[in-house]
């Protein structure tokens, strides 16, 4: 059962809410060179696509910062309105002091306290960003990260530890390091004029127990927005699984307002797959509804013919195609829960806890293939055309269902 959500403010970042009462949000971030207008143009259009609400992106130098308004401006006559937030580093300060047009087009910045400055520049160089974010009325992400973890802050409390009668080990004076990073750059960011509504925080590490502890701290410490994931989870099935491991505790402990998924992309994948794996781990775990779920069976030697593995790749495929047209014939359509089962075990049950399914005959089994509607059977099919008549009929069942309820108003849940 999930916690309820901690309180925190409402942070907007462009149209988008951040924290309160509002759903998690799903956030992405290029992998383009950001002076690549192009490519980033085109990169942050598949992934607003892919339905990350929030898109990063490196601002490392001049030709990136050049390279926002134009970027911004593309977008916006794409029709693609996604906020845009800029990631800085090493020198933030002097970029959004130098081109003001590109502190403009951003809707968030982000701001790491390792890597913003070292001994006195540190905090004239913080104190800076946060300036340029309050002229503009525009919030920040104080994002550490124990990769680039403030090494002043880790060496005074090293030191300290050190000096302790009971001592903890290294490894959990660097936790407690990032966690007193974040909320110490929070109170500094509150103190040089930015609002507790205009401040995420972030603490990021790379592997899931220690993420729970760090996560947990913030929530104890602070009310602050927090935006969780899991750094450099990996790639393949590791970091999807690494990333899922990380989050879910923590999201159904009422813990997170926003996230990302950081996967390692493995050569020619799209960047869209950290937003897909983002969007199944929430849909998962119930936190929110993007898509029609598809039940269908691993399989057995029960079901030795591989039709109800194309079946249910064909539905998937289908409903997918059809939802940037359906969300808004069809409100409530990403409730949607289909089965396709594979033989008569477990498939007419499974089939009638879906709004709609089909149980596919197994090895041995006569050749028809019995469809539930609502938990009910509704028709048998059978022949050369299964999967086009069950896709016929699941076009219908959306039609009656749920453009009626747009139509009049009605509650589509069932």
């Amino acid at each position: 059962m999930l916690s309820p959500r901690r309180k925190t403010p409402t942070v907007w970042v462009g149209k988008v809410p951040l924290g309160g009462d509002h759903p998690v949000a799903v956030q992405s971030m290029t992998n383009t060179a950001t002076a690549d207008v192009e490519a980033t143009v085109g990169q942050i259009w598949a992934l607003a696509r892919a339905g990350s609400e929030l898109v990063r992106l490196t601002v490392n130098d001049d030709d990136a910062a050049k390279a926002v308004p134009e970027i911004k401006a593309r977008l916006l006559d794409l029709g693609v309105d996604v906020p845009l937030v800029g990631d800085f580093h090493f020198n933030g300060h002097l970029l959004l002091r130098k081109y003001p047009a590109m502190a403009a087009a951003l809707d968030k910045l982000r701001i790491n306290p390792g890597t913003v400055g070292k001994g006195k520049q540190q905090d004239p160089n913080f104190k800076t960003m946060c300036e340029v974010a309050v002229e503009l009325g525009k919030p920040v992400r104080i994002g550490v990260n124990w990769g680039s973890l403030d090494q002043g802050l880790l060496t005074e409390m090293m030191d300290a530890n050190a000096k302790s009668t009971n001592p903890k080990d290294a490894h959990q004076v660097t936790l407690e390091a990032c966690v007193e990073s974040a909320i110490r750059s929070y109170e500094w960011a509150l103190n040089y004029g930015l609002r507790p509504e205009q401040v995420v925080l972030s603490a990021k590490i790379s592997n899931a127990p220690d993420l729970w502890w760090v996560y947990r701290e913030l929530a104890r410490r602070t009310d602050a927005v927090l935006h969780l994931g899991l750094t450099e989870a990996g790639m393949g099935p590791k970091g999807i699984v690494a990333s899922a491991a990380g989050l879910v505790p923590l999201l159904t402990e009422g813990i997170g307002d926003t996230i990302r998924v950081s996967l390692t992309p493995a050569p020619g994948e799209p960047r869209t797959r950290e937003v897909e794996v983002a969007l199944e781990i929430l849909q998962s775990i119930g936190v929110r509804q993007f898509n029609p779920t598809v039940s269908s069976c691993p399989g057995c030697g029960r079901t030795t013919s591989s039709f109800f593995q194309e079946l249910a790749l064909e539905v998937s495929r289908r409903l997918n195609q059809n939802m940037p047209t359906w969300r808004s014939q069809y409100p409530g359509v990403e409730s949607l829960k289909v089965a396709v089962m594979g033989c008569v075990v477990n498939g007419p049950g499974e089939s009638k806890h879906a709004d709609i399914g089909i149980s596919l005959p197994g090895t041995g089994e006569h050749p028809r293939a019995p469809v539930y509607i609502d938990g009910q059977l509704a028709t048998t099919l059978q022949g050369n055309h299964i999967a086009e008549d069950f896709m016929n009929l699941v076009n219908d069942y959306v039609e009656k269902r749920f453009g009626k309820a747009a139509q009049h108003g009605q509650d589509v849940k069932r």
